[in-house]
């Protein structure tokens, strides 16, 4: 089996083709941090499996994550197998968290998704394999837990093509299930594999395919060499002459498929019980992309708009971007960066174009979970992180001042709780600000803001958990001591008609005049789509040097409604009248007609409150059906769907996340803690006007 050579990036000559840069993606509970442990110890990085469940997984080093038994930040490392760096991503798979997953996506060239064997393509994974298509990632899927009780290979594949419409194809099938599964055979060399339990996992046997797994192995490779073959006419043209490919072509066929994103390979195995590991990093190195098999990166020249693109490689310019910010106890702020092209090395200058600031690298370091190793260079193409730095946050580009680029950013999905937070003491409330401003650094979908009618601290974010886990860290790693209200839904307005209304400023402040009228007309867009903001009137009613005030006014009216002082979105704002005097307008008094114009205009447009809705799968014993689905009922829940799996009921529901605070103490009672649920936030509907009224009233 494949050994581990450890090779060294030496200078600029370093090979670019021996980089994989992967991701570990799934579902929680799937076995992506128990995965990542294996691939680690087979590859020499560490020299003892942690485990996720006793709380010593290498790769899960918050103690959070200890405690819970869950992954919370995006963990990375760097490891060597035959003669290929791997820099992994081990990402988190519970939904508050889904932020980690878009940023890791948005820097990595390849990714292993991870499916249950039981309980196969379940709500997150669905998330989590839209943002990679967003992104254009190819990847390999892992179908893990082969040996838990339920296990079925066929049917996760089959949900794959599905659910996720994804081209899954075999190159590997189970030998054996449940409590029977001894290995896997490979149908790319027709062989059957075995791993020694007694050297856990570390000898792999090679055999002949056993007489009972003949048949379907022929038959399993017969559909692999058609799906091969049609993804490329050489291919296709030899497999009709021969009636096979050989070894060489058909792992070449493969890659290409894959990195062309045509074909996802599915291999199997239990990564608890240490199968199917080896080969699965054989399929990274052997199928997922280096870095000079994805496309240039694209961005713009930050003055001109032209766009631009960067090809990988270490005579390029640098172009870098920066895809998360950590506070780091020992090293202070760290930026985690991604290497598109030229070099980052240490004591050199680079532009932040956001800032038009010049920043001076100071220290570089090499991840290893919260291990860190300090080194020369980040190259073309690697993963690496800049400690100490200042004035750079997530989503920023670092590149050569003469030959500047930007980077499109990264988008982060709106938070949808809040809480009210306040320190315990005046000793903690300056410590408390600290450290907020720290976690909303690291932290996209994180947001404090004030109350402007009660001066609270609000905090918002992903949900119970992530505001949470959140807490935790403010009490445990800064040492505030905070009182938290009752976690709250973070409702949107948006209107249900058109609407038109015009505003006149015209006051004298401060010894002065100031004059302003403008007339807004609002529509309805599409659910999801946002606002925006038109101007369809002439320079002599508007001139265009106050047209971006105008703007700045009517966003601060969308910002805050007029039923309860939610945001307002899903409108198209257009500017279709205007007053102006040559002597008396001002910046404030457009801003101030701008502001008051819209939400006269909103007023007339029967507003309505939005709330989120979330996407929930629960699975319960057949006997608590009737229970669950009448709780469903009460909690304003649509069901969608009721499906058998395995002596359970599997229940897909839409329910408002407004229901849902306390759900999990609720199923546990109706089910004697034999039901689990997962949820996830889909799209923002129209609150009932019945309910409406009473939240107005609170």
């Amino acid at each position: 089996m494949a050994k581990e050579v450890k090779i060294e990036a030496a200078g600029r000559g370093h090979a670019l083709a021996a980089i994989r840069n992967i991701g570990i993606v799934a579902h929680i509970d799937a076995g992506k941090t128990t995965t990542t442990e294996r691939m680690l110890f087979y590859t020499g990085k560490v020299h003892k499996m942690g485990e996720v469940h006793d709380g010593t997984a290498v790769m899960d080093w918050m103690v959070q994550e200890q405690e819970r038994g869950i992954t919370i930040t995006s963990a990375a490392t760097t490891c060597f197998w035959t003669d290929r760096q791997i820099n992994i991503i081990d990402t988190p798979g519970h939904v508050d968290f889904t932020a980690e997953v878009e940023r890791s996506l948005r820097v990595l060239d390849g990714a292993v998704g991870v499916f249950c064997a039981v309980g196969g393509v379940q709500p997150q994974s669905e998330t989590v394999w839209r943002q990679a298509n967003k992104y254009g990632v190819p990847r390999i899927a892992f179908v893990n837990k082969m040996d838990r009780t339920g296990a079925g290979f066929a049917r996760v594949v089959e949900e794959m093509k599905t659910k996720l419409r994804a081209p899954a194809v075999p190159i590997q099938i189970p030998w054996g299930r449940e409590e029977n599964f001894k290995g896997l055979v490979d149908l790319v060399r027709m062989q059957a594999l075995t791993f020694d339990e007694d050297a856990l996992g570390s000898k792999v046997r090679t055999q002949d395919i056993p007489a009972e797994l003949a048949e379907a192995a022929r038959q399993a490779r017969e559909a692999l060499l058609e799906a091969v073959a049609e993804t490329d006419e050489a291919l296709l043209d030899a497999y009709l002459d021969e009636g096979d490919l050989s070894v060489e072509a058909l792992q070449a066929g493969i890659r290409k498929a894959t990195v062309a994103n045509r074909m996802v390979p599915v291999l199997c195995g239990t990564s608890l019980r240490n199968k199917g590991i080896q080969p699965l990093l054989d399929a990274v190195v052997d199928y997922l992309p280096s870095p000079l098999d994805v496309p240039a990166i694209k961005g713009r020249h930050p003055k001109t708009e032209e766009e631009l693109e960067r090809t990988t490689g270490d005579f390029e310019p640098l172009c870098a971007l920066a895809f998360k910010v950590a506070t780091d106890p020992f090293v202070g702020k760290l930026v985690f960066m991604r290497v598109y092209s030229g070099e980052l090395r240490k004591g050199a200058n680079v532009w932040n174009p956001r800032t038009q600031k010049r920043e001076r690298v100071m220290r570089l370091i090499r991840l290893h979970a919260n291990q860190r190793e300090e080194i020369e260079a980040l190259y073309s193409g690697e993963i690496g992180a800049i400690a100490g730095i200042k004035g750079v946050g997530t989503g920023d580009t670092l590149c050569a001042e003469q030959k500047p680029i930007v980077l499109e950013r990264i988008t982060f999905p709106e938070p949808v709780v809040s809480m009210a937070i306040e320190p315990k003491t005046q000793a903690d409330k300056d410590k408390m600000q600290a450290a907020l401003a720290d976690l909303a650094d690291e932290d996209p979908t994180f947001m404090v803001g004030q109350d402007a009618e009660t001066g609270q601290t609000i905090i918002r974010g992903m949900g119970e958990l992530h505001l949470e886990i959140l807490r935790d860290r403010m009490l445990r790693e800064y040492k505030v001591q905070a009182n938290a209200g009752r976690p709250m839904v973070a409702y949107r307005e948006t209107i249900t008609e058109p609407g038109r209304a015009e505003f006149t400023f015209d006051r004298e402040l401060g010894g002065k005049r100031h004059f302003a009228m403008v007339g807004i007309a609002l529509e309805k867009n599409e659910r999801g789509s946002g606002n925006s903001v038109d101007f369809k009137i002439s320079s002599d009613l508007i001139p265009h040097d106050f047209r971006s005030v105008v703007e700045e006014g009517i966003r601060d009216g969308l910002s805050t409604g007029v039923l309860g002082n939610f945001p307002i979105a899903d409108v198209r704002v257009t500017v279709v009248n205007g007053q102006w005097h040559p002597v008396d307008s001002s910046e404030i008094a457009f801003r101030s007609a701008a502001s008051m114009s819209l939400r006269e205009a909103a007023k007339t447009a029967r507003p309505a409150l939005l709330e989120p809705i979330m996407a929930l799968e629960i699975v319960a014993p057949e006997e608590n059906l009737g229970d669950v689905l009448g709780d469903l009922n009460m909690r304003r829940g649509q069901v969608k769907d009721v499906a058998q799996r395995d002596g359970t009921r599997v229940i897909e529901a839409s329910v408002p996340l407004a229901e849902l605070f306390g759900y999990a103490t609720t199923l546990r009672s109706l089910t004697r803690g034999r039901a689990g649920y997962t949820m996830e936030p889909t799209r923002f509907d129209v609150v009932p006007e019945s309910l409406c009224r009473e939240l107005m009233n609170r």
